[in-house]
């Protein structure tokens, strides 16, 4: 199975995130892009790839001792970035969640889970993606997020979720996540 361990922010920051991101597709190019649903947003901590159901239990107890090492973390999606012009992202001010990300891909490697593709950690919220051979700017997208500041919450958990690829062949078919255990931070 496909999995990954996520901060999923709250119902609230994410309706004020949506509303913000409304006039994003209005933007020129905004249909060419491939926007993620709201239903799966979330800021990734660490990308296990595929781990075999027999691992889960190890996993999920590796995954509880590593939260309770790390207090809860006051954040606030706010703003906007890019990946060059491939992602379109908001933004995270508040605690610094490289150390929840180390932590989380310790306790999966501690697990037995095989990370094979791990890239610098950059806390974020996937908003749309550049459809393949694209060719739209997403400078202007960005920018237009800049003032973006959602109202501060606190995350006190991670997720450990499983994602269910999108039914192939299927214009704009979206993948579906499911939370398969949460761990709440602090002792």
């Amino acid at each position: 199975m496909r999995l990954f361990v996520a901060v999923v922010p709250p119902e609230d920051a994410l309706r004020e995130l949506e509303q913000a991101a409304r006039g994003l597709r209005g933007l020129p190019g905004a249909d060419e892009l491939r926007w993620t649903e709201r239903a799966g947003w979330h800021l990734t901590l660490a990308f296990l790839g595929e781990v075999p159901e027999a691992l889960l239990p190890e996993l999920g107890e590796r995954l509880d001792r590593a939260a309770r090492r790390h207090e809860p973390y006051d954040l606030g999606l706010a703003g906007g970035g890019r990946f060059g012009d491939r992602t379109l992202w908001a933004g995270l001010t508040g605690g610094d969640l490289r150390r929840l990300a180390g932590s989380a891909g310790a306790a999966a490697r501690k697990a037995g889970v095989e990370i094979t593709a791990e890239h610098g950690f950059h806390a974020h919220l996937t908003l749309a993606r550049q459809r393949p051979h694209g060719s739209v700017a997403l400078r202007p997208f960005a920018d237009e997020l800049s003032g973006f500041a959602g109202t501060p919450w606190t995350a006190g958990a991670i997720t450990l979720v499983r994602s269910h690829p999108p039914a192939p062949g299927v214009p704009g078919a979206q993948p579906r996540y499911e939370a398969l255990r949460t761990c709440p931070l602090g002792r």
